[in-house]
C-alpha cells in the first residue's frame, strides 16, 4: 500500500511542473498535470467518435503518458536536440513493486511506438490539445501561434483526430460561452 501511496504522490508532482515548449511560443503556459488532463478529457471525446476502440486503454495511456516528467522534466523539442532523459528507467523505478507496475509500463510502451489505434488516438489526443491552446492564443492575439499551428496539424495520425482539429479550427476559443450562455 505504501508503494501505491508514494506513487500518488508522485504523481502529484505534475501540477509543479511546468511544459516547456511554450517559452518559444511567447504565450501560454500549462503544469505537465494539466496537460495530462486536457489531453484525457480530448481521449474521452475521441473515444465516443470512435467506437471501435478500447476507451479505457486509450483514457489510461493519456493520463499516465507523461508520468516519467515527474522523474525527468518536460524536455522540450530543442531541449531534446542536446539532452537526454532515461524514460525507460524512470518508468522501471517508477513501476517497481506496484501491483500494476507491469500494466503502467506496457502502456506507456504502446503510447510511444504508436502502432495500435488506441495509441495513435492518445497521440492525437496529445496534438489536439496543442491545437486547443494554439486557436486560443491566436484568437486572444499572440503572434507567432499561428506558425505552430501547420507544424502541429500535420502530426496528425488518424482521420478522427484531424476531424476534431477541423471542428476546433472552424470556432474561436471563446464560441462555447459567447454564443448561448451570455443571453
Amino acid at each position: 500500500m505504501e508503494k501505491i501511496a508514494d506513487f500518488l504522490f508522485e504523481a502529484g508532482m505534475l501540477k509543479r511542473i511546468p511544459r516547456s515548449g511554450y517559452h518559444f511560443l511567447g504565450g501560454g503556459k500549462e503544469s505537465v498535470a494539466e496537460h495530462s488532463f486536457m489531453i484525457t478529457t480530448i481521449a474521452f471525446a475521441l473515444s465516443r467518435m470512435d467506437r471501435e476502440v478500447d476507451a479505457g486503454k486509450l483514457l489510461a495511456m493519456c493520463l499516465l503518458h507523461d508520468l516519467p516528467e515527474a522523474r525527468t522534466g518536460d524536455l522540450n523539442y530543442v531541449q531534446k536536440k542536446y539532452c537526454s532523459a532515461d524514460e525507460g528507467r524512470a518508468i522501471d523505478d517508477q513501476a517497481r513493486g506496484l501491483p500494476f507496475g507491469e500494466e503502467y509500463k506496457a502502456l506507456v510502451a504502446e503510447f510511444n511506438a504508436c502502432e495500435t489505434r488506441e495509441s495513435k488516438l492518445a497521440k492525437d489526443a496529445d496534438q489536439l490539445a496543442f491545437v486547443l491552446d494554439l486557436r486560443t492564443l491566436i484568437d486572444t492575439g499572440h503572434n507567432g501561434a499561428d506558425k505552430w499551428l501547420a507544424v502541429v496539424m500535420e502530426r496528425l495520425v488518424t482521420d478522427t483526430g484531424r476531424q476534431l482539429a477541423d471542428a476546433i479550427l472552424a470556432r474561436a476559443w471563446d464560441d462555447w460561452w459567447l454564443n448561448g450562455y451570455s443571453e
